[in-house]
């Protein structure tokens, strides 16, 4: 991927940018394999992302002036840096982000100054569906703005496929995106991801992939994976908006969905009556608390946990449950492989690899360890 951005040096994010793409695989495959070193392990075939236009998300600090925004990242002096056209996103984001800068000075948003810690406009947070529909949030100081947002949306919605707008309040002064509180502008709340048939509903505050073709690929990955174990019981644990419990519902299996996102579990329930998944139930608490406060356990227990793994206390459980087979979602393999030597009873069979992130050296594996 040619990138103006990355040869004049104003964004470095994609490290990997200068090396091919087939050695950025074979790269990330013999890391992946180097960490897992350890277990006799089947690995198939890794999949692949397309190199540019991926992105379906864009996360852009704003800075600048109200006459003349940047959306983008900050320098190394706190001053904005516009990526308007950076090549990761998708066309749709790529189409909307510079009408998105001009309404920054049509419903005159102050860009906020980290240096000087002055402003209101922090971020605008953009989120594009399969289908083309938007997602977008500015995320603001005060609700000093939100008027003017008010006053100019409905011109913005005639020439941008807007089906979710909020404004989200973070007032202080610290390396935190969003706050808690987020007002809606319009009547949808939830922006419809759909991914092999299935409508998962994003909310503002939920977790989604944020490649959705190889995100797709996952979870026909993870769903055959579960069909060739034939489980009848299934917990998806940290399941966000159901991603991988949607897709392992079926008739004679029980899937149940843990999540600690309100949103998300009302998100992921939604879809769920809307397929007529009736062998499906969600729960939203803390996924480790909840299966080991358990006085029983499933066949199956898929696990996509954050970088930091699933820890000790979920380990443990898994180790001693009598879970039969696991699947293991994981985006970083250092704590995957930490999380392994703490179940030994649960031997890695397979893995896949499944690069989400092209250009840079983040990863995505997905494993199977059935119980020895």
């Amino acid at each position: 991927m040619d990138c103006a951005y990355f040869t004049a040096g104003a964004c470095r994010s994609c490290r990997w940018l200068e090396t091919a793409y087939a050695d950025q695989l074979t790269q990330k495959q013999r890391r992946v394999e180097t960490a897992l070193a350890a277990y006799d392990l089947r690995w198939e075939e890794p999949v692949s992302s397309p190199e540019a236009g991926f992105r379906n998300k864009a996360k852009m600090v704003v800075a600048g002036s109200v006459e003349a925004p940047t959306l983008g990242i900050l320098s190394h002096d706190g001053l904005g840096v516009d990526l308007l056209a950076c090549g990761l996103h998708t066309p749709g984001l790529q189409a909307a982000l510079p009408v998105l800068s001009r309404f920054v000075t049509t419903a005159r948003m102050t860009p906020y100054s980290v240096p000087e810690r002055r402003g209101e406009l922090k971020h605008v947070i953009l989120t594009e569906a399969p289908s083309g529909e938007l997602m977008v949030r500015w995320v603001l100081r005060s609700t000093e703005a939100i008027s003017r947002l008010r006053k100019h949306l409905p011109a913005l919605l005639e020439e941008l496929p807007i089906a979710v707008a909020s404004a989200n309040i973070q007032p202080e002064h610290k390396a935190v995106i969003e706050g808690p509180e987020e007002i809606f502008l319009t009547d949808r709340e939830a922006l419809t991801m759909e991914v092999n048939g299935i409508g998962l509903r994003l909310r503002p505050h939920s977790f989604f992939q944020t490649n959705t073709a190889v995100a797709a690929a996952l979870y026909r990955h993870a769903r055959d994976l579960v069909t060739s174990v034939a489980s009848t019981s299934v917990w998806d644990l940290y399941c966000g908006v159901g991603g991988f419990g949607l897709h392992l519902a079926a008739p004679g299996r029980e899937v149940l969905g843990v999540e600690s996102s309100e949103q998300a579990i009302e998100a992921a329930a939604s879809t769920a009556a809307d397929l007529g998944l009736s062998g499906t139930s969600w729960v939203a608490g803390d996924a480790a608390a909840y299966a080991t406060s358990s006085a029983t356990a499933p066949e199956l227990v898929i696990v996509n946990p954050p970088r930091r793994g699933i820890g000790s206390a979920l380990a443990g459980w898994l180790e001693a449950s009598g879970v039969e087979h696991v699947v293991y979602s994981s985006c970083n393999v250092d704590t995957l492989a930490r999380d392994l030597g703490e179940m030994p009873s649960l031997r890695p069979v397979s893995a896949r690899l499944l690069d989400m992130f092209p250009n840079t050296d983040h990863h995505e594996v997905l494993v199977l360890l059935q119980r020895r």
